[in-house]
């Protein structure tokens, strides 16, 4: 099936096209729609590109940071001033995926990827969204419950505050082949604190279930206590609550909820 490739000058008139079109895929870095077109999906017939800079654009002028949609995570890692966003930056792919790979589309990722995306539900991000209705803020817990249902918007950008501290964000990653590889587990954590006392305690998990998904017994297990060895192993401990992990080529499900109260007490004590 032949695929037609529009290239539009502004992100409005791409995101009208791909609301107008159910058969229509944005193409950011290409990651994962010419995976998917190379390997045979032909639901696609359409593919939308936009040359707007605005797509690319980062705005790190207060203690807020919003990053565009288009930008890579090649260009992340030259950022100094997004220190706190390299470690999951670095984690995806290889050079040439992080050349080509866009904040945006990995939204997208499904399960063993997206890892980017977990830091950004640990950091509390707003997902900036253009579709038929017009252009509106979510959240990523609400632009993650309905991803599937966002084929018709295009992403164009996303937000969050720069965590306080250099240890107040922590990001690990556990993989069968370093740095490329799928995940096994991937973990977030971002620990504000106030008075030597966690407050506002977020953690994430990726490959933990369908998509992304905060672990809520072990923030509150955090919540208004030092970090402490016993604290510790008390968010460890229920770490695995709420998830629904799956298997596959990586791991079992069996496999990822014995370990991740393990890597999840490593993170929070600090440990490689």
């Amino acid at each position: 099936m032949p695929v037609t490739v529009k290239t539009f000058a502004s992100f409005g008139e791409a995101a009208s096209a791909l609301s107008s079109d159910r058969s229509a895929r944005y193409l950011g870095g290409g990651t994962l729609v010419m995976r998917a077109l190379n390997e045979g999906d032909v639901s696609i017939s359409t593919v939308v590109r936009a040359t707007d800079r605005a797509l690319t654009r980062i705005d790190m002028s207060s203690s807020r940071i919003t990053i565009g949609a288009g930008v890579t995570f090649a260009r992340i890692l030259a950022e100094r001033d997004l220190a706190f966003l390299h470690a999951p930056a670095r984690s995806i792919g290889g050079p040439a995926v992080r050349n080509m790979g866009t904040v945006g589309g990995n939204l997208f990722a499904p399960a063993p990827y997206g890892d980017f995306t977990v830091a950004l539900l640990a950091l509390d991000a707003t997902i900036s969204v253009q579709g038929g209705l017009g252009a509106r803020d979510m959240t990523i817990e609400e632009f993650l419950q309905s991803r599937e249902r966002q084929s018709g918007a295009l992403v164009l950008a996303v937000s969050c505050q720069r965590p306080a501290s250099a240890d107040a964000f922590r990001f690990r990653k556990i993989a069968r082949i370093k740095p490329k590889g799928g995940s096994v587990i991937t973990l977030a954590a971002h620990l504000p604190s106030s008075g030597g006392r966690i407050s506002g305690a977020r953690i994430a998990l990726g490959s933990m279930a369908a998509t992304q998904i905060r672990a809520r017994a072990a923030e509150r297990a955090l919540e208004g206590r030092a970090l402490d060895d016993a604290t510790i192993n008390a968010a460890a401990s229920v770490a695995a609550e709420g998830a629904s992990p799956t298997d596959n080529a990586l791991g079992s499900a069996w496999y990822r909820r014995e370990i991740v109260g393990v890597h999840l007490r490593r993170l929070l004590s600090g440990l490689e």
